[in-house]
């Protein structure tokens, strides 16, 4: 499909040749995107019938017209009138030279475009190229929107649409939407609820851009047929004024301050008046369509825009629509669509229609002429050949003595001119042209026009632009390598000065900025350094053609137009060894994927074959990976269509600059790791806009133990979080150090999208009391959905608490799991959270808590039973009333507990020194650092309230007296109970054996047991195992290590092993001094009952592989299954 003008290659913040573009770089949105034209630069004359819109006659009026009354009767005229003359503008479209009878029928070409609600705003650091690449594989997940149907209501939306806001990359279609839709509307076929649809493009406006002028007579000039319309008409027509490529326009658009205008006929600037009519100050009720590419969008403010949508360009089957309609020789066109499939490189980038006219104007010329050679796979051969197409074509139009594809010295001045313009006008960042400009280059106008696939004029004004920005990137790098190999010093040197010290390790004290290419390689290495520098990409595919163009292939394909080198394979594979051992510190990830594409551009598949093993392989964490590798794969896991599941950077053995390199893969998984890894602005602006893309599948990103994060990125990671598109469900910042300025920054974030966030972890962030404030005004949101909140070792007092308590009593039913472990709440500060525990709408379910007592936190739990299933109080140095009064909690008949944790410590708590004991023998239990006699005396005290209070729990004892049938309340509630872990404190036999009293119990549905180091011996294991025979079938995990078994007490242990009933499929028995007995004790037992232990851990007890024989033998036999045994 060719539009009348080629869509806009302008960079979407500076339009035109703007002053703008004289002092700053422009940044280049997604560009290999083409539209229809078969010129490298493009004209939009829109060649209107006489007497209606031409932009020549712009300047004959500025003021209005006089206008005859008329009757009511006349308006029907009018408006038919109008529709007369917008079909003639939009029904036919050109392929190639605007020269007379070229037109198609737009009907008879039309291919539908994908069109989406919503875009992707992300951080515009890319090429526009790898945002295409992005882009093409979102197409199955959103649903499209027709063109005709972008102001209709949505059932969901109910608020009116007036403004819509349509973006998309360069060439991609906005345009030719824009021309459809017109023409729909002309010939009766859509939207005939509107009166009137009015195009006015920023092209043609900005050439009145300093004039003066009311609505009415500004649409007197662009539309002459409605000269009869009266300004009380505008007033009560349903009008549609599409705005139509806002990335050219050379407006200053001020919507904040600016003159009111609501009277059609009051006279003002242009830029004021559309203004107001976006705003609704002048016609309140007119429809406004605009178009841009994604990074001029930004300067119509959101709250003007109704809805915003994107084009996506062409689907996979509309593609293959494309080149079916195009070419009647249907074996033709099967076979173009199977070339184009199979280079991803040209799959992709058939998106744009223009693209999928080159390709086939390319392919149909080789595949219907007697060429010989390769059908290009790489954008370099593809480009090459399409100018050689159109110098084949400029003989055939005006004759010559030589062979269409050979060049004369006149062809090849006027291109390499042609490649000058641009050249200078790309390192500007100007794609639009006057000519001055032409003149300053040695080109002459005519000479253009016999190139007119090349350079066209756009307006009768003088004005010129390429097809599309990479064809100028390609002219440009042909007039690069023309430079090098005709050693143009001056010019060459100019361009590859760098701008700051050279950031590339292996680079440093090689040359200085001022040293002489002295080499291919030297030339092309300084060359990829310089497009480096750029922060968004935009000399990206200039390089990557500049490294194609150093093959002699394609330098064969332009057929004289550069002076062929003598390309030794060795200089070759110095080039290719350069791009491999490229490192780039200080640089972009997604810069460094350009690295990659460069060695794709010099048909070099070696590191992609590596990576495709790599990926197959079944060690992949093994593989050694080079910076090189790291870049390619952060390229295909980015693009592949299966979303990853995790990327975890950890995983993958390679350099820390490898781990950077791989960043940008997060755009394309569900849960991002990036723990422990130290991060510049540039990869973070790379995971934000993970966060915000359309759509965006990171659910889960975990950056702790990151210490590199600093305010100014939290707040960059905070705005993305804000963003719509953001469906963050788990947040990890533990092991950080979050100032308060960076808590405010992520509060506002939450506050702002509150609904999608499940888990935040802030855990040793050094938070205090002033960062748990700020987060509690996203807790106590209506919309809040949070359900783990972690902020154990926060520096956390009493004020905390106060401040959570009452957040969460605002909105207390979905918080499931709170850890305020080692924090200095005390006694005061758990007495203000029990308010929230107590609330009837209290869900919590885990709760951990520590430096506290038992008394609020019992009565709180007693209140409100039944929702508790996992209690923490780990690190408490808990005394008998405060035990006692906790039981209470355990036996009401409503406790859902299934899960209680209860490691003592007899230290204050601190991050990673919990206190460690170790049995050996039957020697007194050794505690580190404290005074063993004393702390001796505090244990035992613990356990005596073990002893009474939570055996009474488990219905064992009533009144001091052991009753076993005896039923307490809460004895018909061991149902509950799943985990019991009472590691590390010093039970004893005499503990085990009441324990055991309630293991016994029908009731006891224990599943997983711990005694670590609880000084217990053969006897406790003679305990245990009659109490399991008697209730077998429940528990699936034993650990006992690090207590004095010894043989005799595994022999007793292996009754329980032999019994049939039994389910056991962990049990541990690491450090209790074994022996082969103990082996053969359990591989009997094993024997007869094969079928249910998976795990044996054995470890620490100085076996030998002599003594493990028996067990190892049941592990190799596929008859029993256990499948690991530690040693």
């Amino acid at each position: 499909m060719d539009e009348d003008r080629a869509e806009s290659t302008v960079p979407s913040r500076v339009s035109l040749k703007s002053d703008r573009s004289k002092h700053g770089m422009i940044d280049f949105r997604s560009s290999d995107k083409i539209e229809r034209g078969e010129h490298i630069l493009s004209n939009w004359d829109q060649s209107a019938p006489p007497g209606e819109s031409s932009c020549s006659q712009s300047g004959s009026r500025s003021g209005d017209a006089e206008i005859r009354p008329k009757q009511r009767s006349d308006l029907q005229e009018v408006i038919e009138g109008h529709k007369i003359s917008l079909k003639r503008r939009c029904e036919h479209v050109t392929e190639g030279t605007h020269e007379a009878g070229s037109g198609t029928l737009l009907n008879k070409i039309y291919t539908e475009l994908y069109i989406t609600e919503g875009q992707s705003e992300e951080v515009d650091t890319q090429h526009e190229v790898r945002q295409l690449e992005r882009t093409s594989k979102k197409n199955i997940q959103d649903t499209p929107i027709k063109c005709q149907d972008i102001f209709k209501v949505l059932s969901e939306q109910q608020r009116h649409i007036r403004v819509v806001l349509t973006n998309g990359v360069a060439g991609v279609g906005k345009t030719f939407s824009v021309q459809k839709f017109s023409l729909d509307w002309a010939e009766g076929l859509e939207n005939q609820d509107i009166s009137l649809v009015l195009p006015l493009s920023w092209r043609e406006l900005n050439l009145i851009r300093d004039e003066q002028h009311s609505l009415l007579s500004l649409l007197h000039v662009f539309h002459p047929t409605l000269q009869k319309i009266r300004a009380e008409d505008l007033t009560v027509w349903k009008l549609l004024f599409i705005f139509d490529g806002l990335d050219e326009s050379r407006f200053s658009l001020d919507f904040n301050n600016h003159q009111v205008i609501s009277d059609v006929t009051q006279v003002s600037s242009v830029g004021v008046l559309l203004v107001n009519l976006i705003q609704g100050n002048l016609l309140p009720s007119a429809l406004i369509w605009i178009t841009s590419r994604p990074a001029a969008a930004y300067q119509i403010p959101p709250w003007c825009v109704d809805r915003i949508t994107e084009v996506r360009g062409f689907t996979d089957s509309q593609k293959e629509e494309y080149f079916r309609r195009r070419f009647s020789d249907e074996d033709l066109s099967k076979r173009i669509i199977s070339h184009i499939k199979a280079s991803r490189s040209l799959h992709i980038m058939c998106l744009i229609p223009v693209f999928c006219w080159i390709t086939a104007i390319v392919l149909e010329d080789m595949m219907t002429t007697d060429q010989r050679g390769e059908l290009p796979k790489t954008l370099t051969d593809l480009y090459s050949h399409f100018l050689r197409v159109q110098i084949k074509r400029k003989k055939q139009k005006y004759g010559g003595k030589q062979r269409p594809e050979e060049l004369t010295e006149a062809d090849k001045e006027l291109l390499l001119k042609l490649g000058r313009l641009a050249f200078e006008h790309l390192e500007k960042g100007n794609i639009m042209f006057y000519s001055e400009d032409l003149k300053q280059c040695g080109l002459d106008v005519s000479e253009v026009s016999v190139y007119s696939g090349v350079c066209t004029e756009i307006f009768k004004r003088e004005i010129y632009c390429f097809v599309h920005l990479s064809i100028q990137e390609f002219l440009a790098a042909v007039y690069m390598f023309h430079c090098y190999t005709n050693r143009s010093i001056n010019i060459m040197e100019s361009f590859l000065k760098y701008y700051k010290q050279n950031p590339f390790s292996w680079f440093v004290g090689l040359y200085t900025n001022n040293d002489p290419v002295t080499s291919l390689d030297d030339f092309l290495r300084r060359a990829l350094m310089k497009s480096l520098e750029s922060k968004n990409g935009h000399l990206d595919l200039f390089v990557r053609f500049l490294h194609g163009l150093s093959l002699e292939s394609n330098q064969r394909i332009l057929g004289g137009l550069l002076d062929q080198m003598d390309s030794h394979p060795e200089t070759i594979q110095k080039v290719l060894n350069n791009l491999k051992e490229e490192n780039s510190d200080e640089i972009s990830p997604d810069r460094s994927i350009n690295i990659f594409h460069c060695l794709t551009e010099m048909k070099d598949q070696s590191v992609h074959q590596e990576i495709q093993e790599i990926l197959k392989s079944e060690k992949k964490s093994e593989r050694e990976l080079s910076e090189i590798h790291c870049s390619a794969l952060a390229y295909l896991l980015q693009m592949s269509e299966e979303v990853l599941d995790e990327l975890n950077l950890q995983q993958y053995n390679t350099s820390v600059e490898g781990r950077r390199r791989l960043i940008p893969a997060v755009r394309n998984c569900r849960k991002a790791v990036l723990s422990g890894t130290f991060l510049s602005k540039s990869h973070w602006e790379v995971v934000a806009s993970a966060m915000t893309s359309n759509p965006s599948h990171l659910r889960e990103l975990s950056l702790s133990k990151n210490k590199s994060l600093t305010d100014a990125e939290v707040k960059l990671l905070s705005s993305a979080m804000m963003h719509p598109n953001c469906r963050l469900e788990t947040l990890r910042l533990s092991h950080g150090s979050l100032s308060e300025i960076s808590c405010d920054s992520l509060a506002s974030a939450l506050r702002s999208n509150p609904s999608h966030l499940r888990v935040l972890e802030l855990s040793e962030t050094k938070l205090q009391d002033p960062g748990v404030k700020l987060l509690c005004g996203f807790l106590q949101d209506p919309l809040c959905k949070l359900e783990t909140l972690r902020l154990s070792y926060c520096s956390l007092s009493e004020i905390s608490c106060d401040s959570l308590a009452s957040a969460l009593r605002s909105n207390p039913s979905h918080l499931r799991e709170l850890d305020l472990s080692e924090n200095q709440l005390k006694d005061p500060g758990v007495k203000l959270l029990c308010g929230f525990l107590q609330d009837p709408l209290c869900k919590l379910e885990t709760l951990s808590l520590s430096e506290i007592s038992c008394d609020s936190l019992a009565s709180a739990l007693r209140s409100d039973p039944s929702h508790l299933r996992e209690l923490d109080l780990s690190l408490n140095k808990l005394k008998d009333p405060g035990v006692k009064l906790l039981c209470g909690f355990l036996q009401d008949p409503l406790c859902k507990l299934e899960t209680l944790r209860w490691l003592h410590s007899s230290q204050k708590p601190k991050p990673a020194s919990l206190l460690k004991g170790q049995q050996k023998g039957n020697t007194p239990l050794e505690l580190k650092g404290v005074n063993p006699v004393r702390e001796l005396t505090e244990l035992l005290t613990d356990i005596k309230a073990i002893g009474s209070a939570l055996c009474q729990a488990v219905g064992l004892f009533q009144n001091g007296i052991y009753r076993p049938g005896g039923r307490t309340a809460l004895k018909s509630n061991l149902s509950h109970l799943r985990v019991l872990n009472l590691s590390k404190n010093p039970l004893q036999d005499s503990g085990v054996k009441r324990l055991c009293s309630g293991l016994e119990s029908p009731n006891c549905k224990l599943e997983r047991l711990r005694l670590i180091n609880c000084s217990l011996s053969e006897i406790s294991c003679g305990s245990l195992a009659s109490a399991l025979r008697s209730n077998p079938t429940h528990l699936r995990m034993l650990e006992l290590n690090s207590n004095s078994l010894q043989d005799s007490g595994v022999t007793l242990l292996c009754g329980f092993l032999h019994f049939p009933n039994c389910r056991l499929e962990t049990l541990r028995l690491s450090n209790c001094r074994l022996s082969e007995i103990s082996c053969d004790s359990l591989a009997s037992a094993l024997r007869s009952n094969p079928s249910h232990l998976r795990e044996l851990d054995l470890s620490e007890n100085q076996l030998q592989d002599s003594e493990l024989k028996l067990l190892s033998a049941l592990v190799e036999n596929p008859h029993y299954g256990l499948e690991t045994l530690s040693q």
